[in-house]
């Protein structure tokens, strides 16, 4: 008897062992004594502008996209030539636009820096009737991603030729009226919001 019972107590064990065994497995730990390398933990982006080029002789602000939200990174342009006004506008915005097409620097990229912006799109001046300070794209604004009106909006609203009126007055390739956007902290923080902001509605 003192037999049997020592063997039914010993096949409870190992009983019980598998069923943590199996357990364990079900859980995803790994049943070994073995240490196991589960890879370096993930790495957060620092959205740390690179140092501007201090041997640049212009250098303007553009935002580009860091994570879920807009940061500044200043890059080195070529100096538009008059004061700013109409002469000058179209230059810098699309000296600006350009900026904001180009893929990051390997220095940007690695700091967690892109952009939305589509290589394709083209700025042109006002039409007849339209506010002096209006910029035509060459697809609608609300027809853009999210992120790249966004930078668009807050890249010309921060421009100093542009005026830095902290935002863009912007039309599309037809006769539509051009509208007014505006670089808020909360359009910065979070581009997506733009699209349930009223952008464009005034």
């Amino acid at each position: 008897m003192i037999r049997r019972g020592r063997a039914r107590s010993a096949a409870r064990r190992a009983a019980a062992v598998a069923v943590l065994a199996l357990a364990a497995a079900g859980c995803g730990i790994r049943g070994t004594s073995v240490p196991v390398d589960a890879g370096d933990a993930p790495s957060r982006v620092s959205c740390q502008a690179p140092r501007p080029d201090a041997s640049a002789a212009q250098r303007a602000t553009v935002y580009l996209v860091c994570g879920s939200s807009l940061a500044t990174v200043e890059r080195a342009v070529g100096r538009p030539q008059g004061t700013p006004g109409a002469a000058v506008r179209l230059p810098a915005a699309r000296t600006l636009l350009a900026e904001l097409q180009k893929p990051p620097t390997a220095e940007e990229a690695r700091a967690g820096f892109s952009t939305a912006v589509p290589r394709a799109l083209r700025v042109d001046g006002p039409r007849a009737g339209d506010a002096p300070e209006a910029l035509r794209l060459s697809v609608e604004p609300d027809d853009l991603p999210s992120f790249a009106l966004a930078q668009l909006v807050c890249t010309f609203g921060r421009s100093a030729a542009l005026g830095r009126t902290g935002g863009a007055l912007l039309g599309g390739p037809d006769d539509g009226a051009p509208h007014r956007y505006d670089c808020s902290p909360d359009v910065q923080a979070n581009p997506d919001v733009a699209e349930r902001a009223g952008w464009g509605l005034w």
